[in-house]
């Protein structure tokens, strides 16, 4: 009888401290900039479009630099490097999906300048995790401003899809040959089973634990690439192009009017203090 009652108390503990699990990794629900001030955690979830988010530091970190001594042994140096702003933001850990797209459209209004062609959206990307395709600049500030949210600056979406890696050629280093592991471009092969796009979050996240920074689908930033105001800048890549293109210092050198619609561009949002005005 003793140990009948002592494996129950058991159980009774096991699960008890499950459910004090639960609630320490339990997200964090957000529904405005404003309720980001004094939050300390580093995932996030926005309440509008239920959109996973990111903390990415944009106070100055510190990266590691190896030098050598007069005999050839290793000095570690610290170097500060300044990020894009000095009060950190938070990403959106995905590209926006068409899922959260139509959900945007049904809970808005919002009518494109151009009616959507979803036989065209679903050739591309197929369901509804999949992220959404031939969106112009407006369509994606539509989007984030129904969000209470924004497009990322250039230096933003530069600094978040380094995860953290400094003077590195791609978002998880230098090495070409693990591309596949990544992102998903041009072609198939390892982790990349997708002719066209992949669904959001199927390819390894960077060193903050964003997904889908190279690769995929380019993504609109808010500033104009040019003096004369006549193109919003893409970043990122898609599934259309090859791994040179993944590089992060790599910009479309396509046509990228605020109009253009593409079956390879898309969009993510950030959120926290405004950014300057581009």
């Amino acid at each position: 009888m003793m140990i009948r009652r002592l494996v129950v108390v058991m159980l009774m503990t096991i699960v008890l401290v499950d459910v004090v699990r639960a609630k320490d990794v339990k997200e964090v629900v957000v529904s405005s900039v404003k309720e980001l001030k004094g939050i300390k955690a580093k995932k996030i979830i926005w309440e509008k479009d239920d959109a996973k988010m990111v903390l990415i530091s944009s106070t100055a970190t510190l990266e590691q630099k190896e030098t050598f001594n007069r005999v050839g042994e290793p000095i570690v140096k610290t170097v500060k490097v300044d990020g894009p702003d000095s009060i950190p933001f938070f990403m959106d850990a995905h590209e926006v999906t068409v899922g959260q797209f139509k959900q945007f459209l049904k809970s808005s209004g919002y009518k494109p300048d151009e009616a959507i062609n979803w036989n065209e959206v679903y050739e591309y990307s197929p369901t509804d995790k999949h992220p959404m395709v031939f969106v112009n600049w407006h369509d994606a500030t539509a989007y984030a401003k129904w969000a209470g949210k924004r497009l990322p600056t250039e230096k933003e979406w530069e600094w978040a899809a380094r995860g953290g890696l400094r003077d590195k050629e791609y978002s998880w280093g230098d090495d070409e040959s693990v591309a596949r592991e990544y992102a998903n471009y041009n072609g198939t092969g390892g982790k990349d089973k997708w002719e066209f796009t992949a669904p959001v979050g199927s390819f390894k996240p960077n060193g903050y634990g964003i997904f889908d920074m190279p690769g995929n689908v380019w993504e609109w930033c808010q500033d104009w690439s040019d003096s004369d105001k006549r193109f919003k800048e893409l970043r990122g890549g898609s599934w259309v192009f090859s791994t040179n293109i993944l590089r992060l210092d790599s910009r479309i050198c396509t046509t990228r009017f605020p109009a253009t619609r593409f079956n390879g561009v898309g969009f993510r949002c950030v959120s926290g203090f405004p950014a300057a005005k581009q």
